[in-house]
């Protein structure tokens, strides 16, 4: 019984130092972040925040997982009603997913802003392979064992295509516009994935 409890404290603080990680890094960026501002706004010590987390990076990474954890989800789940055969579409619901995503001020300041800065670009690209590139990846192979795309390497492919993806949601966010600037990307963007299908 002891045990438990000292599990649902430490979940607890966890949850706390999260949730604070998650509005600071979103507001303040991780460099206007200080491991004093991110104890005080959860409400813990700083012991707690190395002993779960090591320091303020830890702390980033945390939350940096759990939002990649969610954006991922949220777009598999736009997916689950388009017809698998139907590449075009799909690519379309998951472009406009991601976008829609990409006007989220937690989105443009802790995934697209601050995560290359943070971890490094293998880091980076490591934790992306577990996300949106691994989640372009599959489609790409996907589409080229239907034969619709030219056999080529995929993991190249799929890195270039994040890249693309990612510029965009650096235009949305930073449009006056967003739905116009949404649109016009999401254009963009099906122009420059159809052009690799075979017609």
């Amino acid at each position: 019984m002891p045990r438990r409890s000292q599990e649902d404290r430490s979940r607890t603080t966890r949850t706390a130092l999260e949730q604070a990680g998650r509005r600071l890094f979103t507001e303040r960026g991780f460099a206007g972040t200080s491991a004093e501002q991110l104890v005080i706004e959860a409400g813990v010590t700083r012991g707690a925040l190395q002993h779960h987390y090591g320091d303020k990076r830890g702390l980033f990474l945390a939350v940096l997982e759990q939002l990649e954890t969610e954006i991922t989800a949220e777009i598999e789940r736009a997916l689950q009603a388009v017809d698998p055969a139907d590449i075009l579409t799909a690519t379309a619901v998951s472009l406009n997913a991601f976008l829609e995503i990409c006007q989220r001020p937690e989105m443009v300041q802790i995934a697209l802003f601050d995560a290359p800065a943070v971890l490094g670009w293998q880091a980076w690209r490591e934790l992306e392979a577990r996300h949106g590139l691994g989640l372009i990846t599959t489609e790409l192979e996907r589409a080229r064992d239907a034969g619709l795309i030219t056999d080529t390497a995929v993991p190249v492919l799929a890195q270039l295509v994040l890249s693309a993806v990612s510029e965009a949601g650096l235009i949305v966010a930073h449009a006056a516009d967003k739905e116009a600037a949404r649109t016009q990307t999401q254009q963009s963007l099906l122009l420059l994935v159809g052009g690799l299908l075979r017609t």
